[in-house]
């Protein structure tokens, strides 16, 4: 049975879709940008900025699935320029040990917020 979760630390979601949805042994998150919390706005103009804060929002709602980074299967990562590649990929670097999870890493037109990167997992659940 699929189940919708939105984690209370991070902003409500404000167009149809949930942070993520829990399917039986999985939970596929939805895209998150590098946006703190506590102010709905971008972290800083620089993609490594971003990209830390995407994975704090991922991790937070991770937690409150039942999940964590070690559970990550698959990311895909959008950036608004493939220039940005190398910044975003040392700090990915630093968020996941071997087996790497799976990922694919595509260019786009624009992303919410203005952002430079969104990042989205799949991941298991433990429980």
């Amino acid at each position: 049975m699929r189940e919708g979760i939105n984690s209370p630390r991070l902003p409500a979601p404000t167009l149809p879709f949930s942070h993520a949805v829990r399917d039986g042994d999985r939970v596929y998150l939805s895209g998150q940008v590098g946006q703190d919390p506590s102010t709905g706005k971008l972290v800083a103009p620089d993609v490594a900025a971003q990209t830390e804060q995407a994975f704090q929002n991922i991790a937070t709602v991770l937690a409150d699935a039942g999940s964590s980074m070690d559970d990550v299967v698959k990311v895909n990562v959008y950036l608004v320029d493939m220039a940005d590649f190398a910044a975003m990929n040392a700090v990915y670097a630093k968020r996941f040990a071997q087996p790497y999870p799976a990922r694919t890493t595509v260019a786009v037109a624009a992303l919410p917020l203005g952002a430079r990167v969104e990042i989205e997992v799949v991941a298991r659940v433990r429980e």
